[in-house]
């Protein structure tokens, strides 16, 4: 006679430290085998998007900060890019390079909070004190350039609100070199650790044709072997004229989309932007910063979609307006939404101890998720 099992439901979250924020997973287990995971969201939800319909085009940057709040810089610069293609407005060369500075200072910031986590998530506690103390000087240069250190307002429409502090570019270059030989560091402790692969190789694969599927983007996708990444195969700014690489995965153990291929990627997305980097300050030029800056916001009757790509993935802005002095509709299709959206697949029969490596893994940000 077959023994009578019965399954369990427990919850996990909201308020526990490796959900990385307030969410709740509503998770089904036979054992510790888990049967299904569903994620409960919106303990975060401030109706950013109908906020839109009240605020003038330039109210609403300090409110995309506050979206992905590990990488507000970048949420600044796909609004911006959007606004200004509804304007049709050009911005100075000089500006478009601070852009991008920013943008790759933001993303390497966004991955050093990601991979520090991470470590933590899975046990190891050391990786997460150093990167912290490296994102520290990336927000001391963002702090010298705008008085903040996470919620910025710093990219408007037609430029930015700063011009750079004449020590920046020179910081920024010693950040450069200093942070080079701290990945080869981060590789030494966590990346090649024996306990840390066993605990993610071969753990929460996403195969590539499901992760086409789902939406998935950013490094999540490109872990599972696409390359694919909006800076290179659907330009915006001046990315064209930068030298890099788009980073795909391997696979440690021949298993390419697993959580140590997520984790690996965003490590070498980091060398990638220090490349970038190196090459806009060497290019920079001199100029106006504010010459594009509209008076007025005030754009034409009509319609946008502009996408970037943001530290998870592609972050798009779609603004309709009537030819008023506030959008008349906003909406955001905001990476970590659609991302998370594959998390009960790749949870489905795995330990429970599992299940803080792949969320870990994927690399969500809860104001993004609920906005």
């Amino acid at each position: 006679m077959a023994l009578k099992t019965e399954e369990m439901v427990l919850n996990m979250g909201p308020q526990h430290p490796s959900t990385h924020g307030v969410l709740r997973l509503e998770i089904e287990l036979d054992g510790e085998i888990i049967i299904n995971v569903k994620p409960h969201i919106g303990y975060l939800h401030r109706c950013f998007e109908k906020h839109c319909e009240a605020m003038t085009y330039p109210q609403i940057i300090p409110y995309v900060d506050r979206m992905d709040y590990l990488a507000s810089i970048y949420n600044e610069f796909g609004y911006a890019v959007a606004v200004e293609r509804l304007l049709d407005i050009k911005v100075p060369e000089r500006v478009e390079y601070i852009r991008v500075i920013m943008g790759e200072l933001q993303r390497i910031a966004s991955h050093t909070v990601a991979i520090g986590t991470y470590g933590l998530d899975i046990g190891a506690f050391t990786p997460f004190l150093f990167l912290f103390r490296d994102r520290e000087k990336i927000l001391s240069l963002f702090e010298m350039t705008c008085g903040a250190r996470l919620l910025y307002n710093y990219i408007w429409v037609g430029g930015v609100s700063h011009d750079l502090h004449p020590n920046f570019l020179r910081q920024t270059k010693e950040f450069i070199n200093y942070f080079k030989p701290i990945i080869t560091e981060i590789n030494n402790l966590l990346t090649y650790n024996k306990i840390f692969i066993e605990r993610t190789a071969n753990v929460g694969i996403l195969p590539l044709d499901a992760a086409i599927n789902y939406g998935i983007t950013g490094p999540n996708l490109r872990a599972s072997g696409l390359k694919w990444d909006l800076r290179r195969d659907d330009p915006y700014s001046i990315y064209d004229r930068f030298d890099f690489e788009i980073p795909v995965g391997k696979g440690w153990m021949g298993t390419v989309g697993d959580c140590w291929d997520r984790y690996y990627l965003r490590i070498l997305e980091m060398e990638q932007s220090l490349k970038i980097l190196e090459q806009a300050i060497e290019q920079i030029p001199d100029g106006d910063i504010t010459s594009a800056i509209p008076k007025r916001i005030k754009p034409p009757e009509g319609q946008i979609y502009a996408r970037v790509e943001n530290p998870r993935g592609e972050l798009g802005y779609f603004i309709m307006s009537k030819g008023g002095l506030q959008p008349w509709r906003v909406k955001v299709k905001a990476p970590s939404f659609v991302n998370m959206s594959i998390f009960g697949d790749l949870c489905r029969g795995h330990l429970i101890a599992d299940v803080v490596a792949i969320l870990g893994s994927i690399d969500i940000v809860l104001g993004e998720v609920d906005r």
